[in-house]
């Protein structure tokens, strides 16, 4: 049993972790979780008496495979919920997180896995994020960054790397959305925004969307 602050902890590193080569330093965990980098060292010593993370003064953080372990399952949950709560309850993809942030804490193993056996077992929630298996192993996909495709390029939209309320209302409102073909019309070289077309609409898109959409393209 942990508690919600000290799973929030183990999350973040993980999601940090797999980010940074070297050990997670403390003031990239506060500056995540916002909160002062003090409180995070006092967390990471319980942590680490806990074996969840290795933690040594000034050289960083890694997590344990305990933690590894701790916090994939703590994913899963989420993840889990939030596709819950998509296909089950009407939600839409940009009000979950919030919902799904304390669904995550209920410490039922036998809850998930009927959640997760009531789904049919998905490997990717709605925001195409994969789903570890209760093995804390996650599903890959070969997917690549829109803003990384060239002009004639085809692909189908898989994820998105915004996950945020805002980014994710822009995209209702333009008809971007999972399992969508995109084609790449045009790139401009001066702020590299694309001309795409989306459902037989020409959109144009900024760097800035087109650095958070995943696609996955076609050969």
């Amino acid at each position: 049993m942990f508690s919600d602050s000290e799973e929030n902890y183990l999350k973040t590193i993980f999601h940090l972790e797999r980010s940074l080569k070297d050990g997670v330093s403390t003031n990239a965990i506060a500056d995540q979780m916002q909160t002062k980098a003090s409180s995070v060292t006092d967390m990471l010593k319980k942590l680490s008496e806990k074996q969840l993370v290795n933690y040594i003064k000034y050289q960083g953080v890694t997590l344990t495979e305990k933690g590894k372990k701790t916090a994939a399952a703590i994913i899963r949950k989420h993840r889990i919920w939030e596709v819950f709560l998509v296909e089950k309850l009407d939600f839409n993809w940009d009000e979950v997180h919030d919902v799904a942030e304390q669904l995550e804490h209920i410490d039922s193993e036998k809850l998930i896995d009927q959640l997760d056996k009531l789904l049919n077992y998905p490997k990717f929630d709605p925001h195409g994020d994969p789903i570890p298996n209760k093995d804390g192993n996650f599903p890959l996909r070969d997917k690549q960054l829109l803003s990384n495709l060239k002009v004639g390029d085809i692909g189908v939209c898989v994820g998105v790397k915004d996950t945020s309320s805002d980014f994710l209302k822009y995209l209702d409102k333009h008809g971007i959305a999972l399992g969508k073909q995109i084609e790449i019309l045009e790139k401009e070289e001066f702020d590299k925004s694309q001309k795409i077309k989306i459902d037989n609409q020409i959109l144009h898109v900024s760097q800035q969307i087109a650095s958070n959409l995943f696609l996955k393209t076609k050969h």
